[in-house]
């Protein structure tokens, strides 16, 4: 049975802020962010990780993360835009999530992040082009979620009140 909710899409699509939001309209959920929590756990914020130990280590630790959680009940899961793309991570929360592709348009997302200069991805060639380029790249997965929600435009309230709406 599927007692969690995860949301996942590209950065910047509004996974950690309508989450937030989702656990005031659902405050029985526990409210979990898998990057808050690698950050915890290791004592090191997100671009350190990546600039110190690479990619593959903090995908190590975003797995570890969501084995721990995703086994949990009742929980709001907020995970990175890229942790949807590990097979494993796919297949446990699938298995126990109802998981929520929050969609948005590579513009969209260019405008919400454009001042952000933590993202590890974006530190190069940052562009709405780039932007799409990864999009192209992790749809196939992202498709894979039970929902998809469209945030192009939304208040984080709406889609909230949109995932409400569709795990009812």
């Amino acid at each position: 049975m599927k007692n969690n909710i995860a949301l996942i899409g590209m950065m910047g699509s509004g996974k950690t802020t309508v989450a937030e939001e989702l656990h005031k309209l659902l405050p029985d959920y526990a409210l979990v962010d898998i990057d808050k929590e690698i950050e915890k756990g290791s004592g090191r914020k997100i671009p350190e990780l990546f600039l110190k130990f690479g990619e593959a280590h903090f995908r190590a630790l975003e797995n570890e993360k969501i084995r721990k959680f995703s086994n949990n009940t009742d929980q709001i899961i907020a995970l990175g835009g890229g942790a949807f793309e590990n097979e494993e991570n796919r297949k446990l929360l699938l298995k126990n999530c109802t998981v929520i592709y929050l969609k948005a348009s590579a513009q969209e997302i260019y405008n919400r992040i454009k001042n952000e200069f933590h993202r590890p991805l974006l530190r190069k060639n940052f562009s709405v082009e780039r932007i799409d380029e990864i999009m192209k790249k992790r749809e196939v997965n992202y498709k894979k979620a039970d929902f998809m929600i469209v945030t192009d435009g939304k208040t984080p309230q709406k889609a909230a009140l949109e995932i409400k709406g569709v795990i009812k």
